[in-house]
């Protein structure tokens, strides 16, 4: 088993809470050298998953793929990107259950463009995890004023298709937020459904 150095959040617990399920396709954004979503996302989706391991630093995935294949997680896969630019990673677009999003948003450049490329990469009625830093004095972690409370972070979030579906702490230091994209495709066969109906209402009047 792998450990971050960052026990303060139980990865099974949260990735469980936010759907993870076997055969999941799931992509972690910026998920650093020591994986502590990847190694276990790789376990919980079982061979038949895939974990896309994504991050800009070519060390961090380094670690990550000779961890990997010491373990022999093939459902790992190393993915080099910016995670702030729309359409860097080569992923495709609406192919993953679940978005992870962990500890980056407060330390992004471009949040919109972050939050942008989660949205293309979660496929319709797939979801999108967000973790972050509470703004609150920790022994560890970053200065409070580079931290956001849940309230910003949901800003970031708000009219891109997305439903809130829960809201939990992620140990004591952190809080999560859990997004499910909304399937168009559904929705419109609902009101197509509908459609007919209202129209001979309207074709008797």
């Amino acid at each position: 088993m792998h450990h971050s150095g960052n026990e303060l959040i139980n990865p099974f617990k949260a990735l469980e809470r936010a759907g993870l399920r076997k055969g999941s396709h799931i992509v972690d954004l910026g998920c650093g050298a020591l994986g502590h979503f990847v190694f276990p996302a790789a376990q919980m989706t079982g061979g038949e998953g895939r974990v896309y391991a994504v991050d800009i630093d070519k060390a961090a995935l380094k670690a990550v793929e000779r961890a990997a294949r010491h373990d022999q997680y093939w459902n790992v896969i190393p993915i080099w990107s910016d995670i702030d630019v729309v359409n860097a990673a080569r992923i495709p677009s609406g192919s993953i259950d679940l978005t992870v999003l962990a500890n980056n948003l407060y330390l992004s450049a471009n949040r919109a463009g972050m939050v942008e490329e989660a949205l293309r990469l979660t496929k319709p009625g797939g979801r999108i995890l967000v973790i972050e830093w509470k703004p609150i004095k920790t022994a560890i972690g970053p200065p409070i004023e580079n931290r956001m409370s849940a309230t910003e972070a949901k800003r970031y979030f708000g009219g891109n298709d997305l439903d809130l579906v829960d809201e939990f702490d992620a140990g004591d230091s952190h809080f999560a937020l859990v997004y499910a994209k909304q399937d168009v495709a559904r929705e419109t066969e609902v009101l197509s459904t509908h459609m007919p109906e209202e129209m001979e209402v309207a074709d008797e009047e």
